[in-house]
């Protein structure tokens, strides 16, 4: 496939629970150029007791971005599409024209708690569930959030048409085309992971209308022109994978042969592997191992474990917290040259989901057991990063027990990468080497997978050939 002799631009409208983005990519002679045109925050928003996102606020915010992207291409060149990627499982329920008829609730609400109890107390529903879907029974996904739904408010099974995952429900502003991707559609325990289309008896079990999600849409789909914005006349809509960990895993450069380990750090981290077969045993169950699916046809078996979030919410707490690169690499630093704690934090704890405070969150698990909690922010940076990188040990051996794979190697991306003390804390816990690419993770694989659709590049495999020489990296040998 010849490379194309004038730039080729695609914008990334990647959004993550903290914050979003738009990234403009600009591929010419076999090489990417990336430039954030535009970020805003994002956070939940509280009401009578309730966690809710705030759509229209961020729909506004992807509109401004998008312009900007546009407007930032050189004379003569045309943004020739975008393609969205958000967080999973999270939804928007319409009525047939596209109109929402139901809160935009947030995956951190905890209605979902008594639901997940009643399943969890039925071990044979709970195995006839993952292994037809794949994903674990965890409070967030969207079964239990339909289902709670449907039993809270019956009258929903009238006056919903459909339900689209974020990315589709942003795609369809930007296109008018109400579609359900693959990937997205996977973080849901709701589709069949060895068809590929959804599971009839987890609908059933959880009482959802069939009717309202649409035949999965592969990866690479062209949904058509945006519309309504007459920046983007003629700028093309790309379903790309929508859930941003598969984004994010496609712009690491992974050995072919299976040998890596993939890690995305952000505000979660997702420990993960690339496989041509899903785990779906008792003991994968136990594990809580994910599926992820690719919407091309590829498994990713992969565990979440909370991740960034924990320093995010911390840092609230100090007044004193850095503000600047410089002052953030300098707290690391410091946290480096403290001792090591004397017990680490389980990082999986319920209690760390969306406390008021984390910080008595943390330090409420280390009272319980005996242990004095910190008292600088420093400290907390310390016992954070320690803590996050035996998170991810233990899910590495699990993934290698379950699989019996050999892995010789993690890749990080994400804002994690970036931070020394975690990353030689994981390569420390896994005893593996660890090497950290400064990669715009889920924003690169998002513009990776609109290249691919708009035939430009051949494929994943010779995207991330042609992009790991471009990359900085830089490797982190375990120490004991």
């Amino acid at each position: 496939m010849p490379a194309p002799t004038s730039p080729v631009y695609c914008a990334a409208v990647d959004l993550g629970a903290t914050s979003g983005r738009v990234i403009l990519g600009s591929w010419a002679n076999g090489s990417l150029t990336t430039q954030e045109v535009h970020r805003f925050p994002n956070e939940v928003r509280a009401l009578n007791g309730h966690a809710y996102w705030d759509i229209p606020g961020l729909w506004q915010q992807v509109q401004q971005g998008l312009v900007h992207a546009a407007g930032s291409i050189p004379a003569g060149g045309k943004l020739a599409s975008v393609g969205v990627d958000t967080w999973g499982v999270d939804h928007v329920l319409t009525d047939a024209t596209g109109n929402p008829v139901y809160p935009f609730f947030a995956y951190r609400d905890d209605r979902t708690q008594q639901l997940l109890a009643d399943l969890q107390a039925h071990p044979g529903q709970l195995r006839r569930i993952y292994r037809a879907t794949g994903i674990p029974a965890v409070f967030y996904n969207t079964s239990l959030q339909l289902a709670a739904a449907v039993a809270a408010h019956p009258g929903l099974k009238r006056t919903a048409a459909r339900c689209l995952f974020l990315p589709d429900y942003f795609n369809f502003l930007l296109s008018g085309k109400m579609s359900n991707g693959q990937s997205i559609a996977g973080t849901a325990q709701l589709l069949d992971i060895s068809r590929g289309g959804w599971s009839a008896a987890t609908l059933r079990h959880f009482k959802i209308p069939p009717s309202w999600l649409g035949a999965p849409t592969r990866t690479g789909k062209n949904l058509g022109p945006v519309k309504g914005i007459a920046a983007l006349k003629g700028t093309r809509v790309i379903a790309v994978p929508g859930h941003d960990t598969t984004c994010a895993y496609d712009a690491i450069p992974a050995a072919a042969d299976g040998s890596d380990i993939l890690l995305s750090s952000g505000t979660w981290s997702i420990v993960g592997m690339e496989s041509d077969r899903a785990l779906l045993s008792d003991e994968a169950l136990a594990a809580r191992i994910a599926n992820d699916q690719t919407g091309r046809g590829e498994i990713r078996p992969l565990a979440n474990v909370t991740g960034l979030w924990l320093m995010e919410q911390t840092l609230r707490e100090f007044a004193a917290r850095p503000t600047t690169t410089g002052q953030w690499n300098k707290l690391v630093s410091a946290a480096a040259r403290l001792p090591a704690p004397s017990r680490l934090l389980d990082v999986n704890d319920p209690a760390f989901g969306n406390p008021p405070s984390m910080r008595a969150a943390i330090n409420a698990q280390l009272k319980r057991h005996r242990v004095k909690p910190p008292q600088e922010l420093v400290e907390y940076v310390r016992l954070i990063c320690d803590s996050l990188g035996q998170g991810h040990a233990d899910v590495v051996a699990r993934l290698a027990r379950l699989s019996g794979c050999t892995f010789k190697r993690i890749i990080m991306v994400g804002g994690g990468a970036k931070n020394k003390l975690l990353c030689q804390a994981t390569a420390n816990a896994t005893a593996l080497p660890l090497m950290a690419c400064e990669v715009e993770g889920s924003a690169v694989g998002n513009i990776a997978n609109q290249l691919i659709a708009l035939r430009v590049v051949k494929n994943l495999a010779t995207f991330r050939q042609l992009l790991l020489p471009q990359l900085k990296t830089r490797t982190f040998k375990p120490k004991r």
